[in-house]
């Protein structure tokens, strides 16, 4: 059974068929497939991941966007501009780490999302990096995505996620 949460172009989660340890997992944020590149998810690793980030989002956790001047786009690319570089700093790469989200595995590791708390509301700034990703979709390349969803709602949808992911709920399951 397929269940699909939330809405593809904010933040929406679709859990699909088991294969045993692995289960279909689709994530869209903005509009896009963001498990385009893998989407057979290890099930007991995406329900902790996913239920640690619930845990931390409902504690209070994600910062205002750390640049008042700039868009999330803008700050999503400054956050970036010297990622994974020789010469970024500590500083540079603590700060972009602070925004890092959806870090949930090879799942979601085709995509760089940031996160920003704008008062009661989640704004998600993504953008894919892998080349083969890039060589199929050419309009994604230097391309960011931003999708804003209430935050109730994206928590929401993790817990949904993480239920449906919940191997002690399904009675067919050792």
């Amino acid at each position: 059974m397929t269940v699909l949460l939330g809405d593809k172009n904010r933040f929406a989660a679709e859990v699909g068929e088991r294969e045993h340890s692995l289960r279909r997992v689709d994530l869209w944020a903005a509009g896009q497939w963001l498990t385009c590149d893998d989407n057979m998810a290890f099930v007991r690793q995406l329900r902790s991941d996913v239920v640690d980030t619930v845990a931390w989002l409902r504690s209070g956790g994600g910062s205002p966007m750390p640049f008042d001047d700039l868009s999330p786009k803008a700050t999503h690319r400054r956050l970036m501009h010297r990622a994974g570089a020789d010469d970024e700093t500590e500083e540079e790469y603590g700060l972009r780490s602070q925004f890092q989200t959806l870090s949930w595995g090879p799942t979601t590791d085709n995509v760089t999302t940031h996160l920003f708390r704008v008062a009661d509301r989640l704004v998600l700034t993504l953008q894919f990096w892998r080349e083969e990703h890039l060589v199929r979709h050419p309009d994604h390349v230097g391309r960011v995505f931003v999708a804003e969803v209430p935050t109730e709602e994206f928590v929401g949808i993790l817990e949904g996620l993480a239920a449906a992911l919940d191997d002690s709920q399904d009675p067919g399951r050792p």
